[in-house]
């Protein structure tokens, strides 16, 4: 099975930038989608952003859109979240998750249905002060 792990979450300033990075193994994820999902205690997980491994397509959910890219290292297979102008909005714990690419459209968007994730990492924690 592919394993997921996430890496970069910490305590940081409102205003300021910080970089999570999602390492995958034991499976090739070209052609997969790779989306990075937050989730707050009580409410659901929500992804934030979308990328067709392999490809540079990408999709963001609205209260991200402008200030976080997602992005691709394919040699080291690695997932890149960058984000920037974080609010206390943005503090939730980060995960990352290998999902099934659509048919007939745009493959890896925003939303993301829950049946399409196919393995989940372990999360990494951001904190927004």
């Amino acid at each position: 099975d592919v394993q997921l792990v996430e890496s970069g979450g910490r305590s940081v300033q409102a205003g300021g930038s910080l970089t999570l990075s999602c390492s995958a193994s034991g499976y090739n994820t070209q052609y997969m989608c790779i989306a990075w999902f937050r989730q707050v205690p009580g409410k659901e997980r929500e992804a934030v952003a979308n990328i067709y491994s392999g490809t540079q397509l990408v999709d963001y959910a609205d209260s991200v859109k402008g200030r976080f890219t997602i992005s691709e290292d394919s040699l080291k297979n690695t997932v890149v979240l960058q984000m920037a102008s974080l609010n206390f909005d943005d503090s939730a714990m980060y995960y990352c998750a290998l999902v099934q690419p659509l048919l007939g459209g745009r493959p890896c968007v925003v939303p993301v249905r829950q049946d399409g994730v196919r393995s989940w990492g372990q999360g990494t924690q951001v904190t927004v002060s």
